[in-house]
């Protein structure tokens, strides 16, 4: 018995640079009929042009585990924390560009 549960073990290794995360404040999400693409991007304030910094690749059965993942932890957060409050336009997709502070003036 303790061998076979050994077998079903996945050791997974997370180095200090890929600890460290990177930021992203977009998501755009694409899709083929073999696979999803997201594509995570950091946009920042009075600056025109973002790029993206992190790419993943996932075939469509792992986009949908994820999908199930991010909406399991987003209950149980929300349990803990309470509601997560979306902000900006009336279409929840399209993420807020003023960054929720004052407008910048010179």
């Amino acid at each position: 018995m303790s061998e076979n549960k050994n077998q079903n073990q996945l050791n997974i290794e997370l180095s200090e640079e890929v600890a460290q995360g990177t930021y992203s404040n977009l998501a755009i999400i694409t899709h083929s009929s073999s696979e999803f693409v997201l594509d995570f991007v950091r946009i920042m304030p009075g600056i025109p042009k973002a790029n993206v910094k992190s790419r993943v690749i996932l075939t469509p059965e792992h986009a949908k585990r994820l999908l199930m993942a991010l909406e399991d932890n987003v209950k149980k957060f929300e349990k803990q924390h309470g509601p997560i409050k979306v902000s900006g336009p009336q279409n929840p997709m399209i993420p807020p560009m003023n960054f929720g502070g004052p407008t910048a003036e010179a």
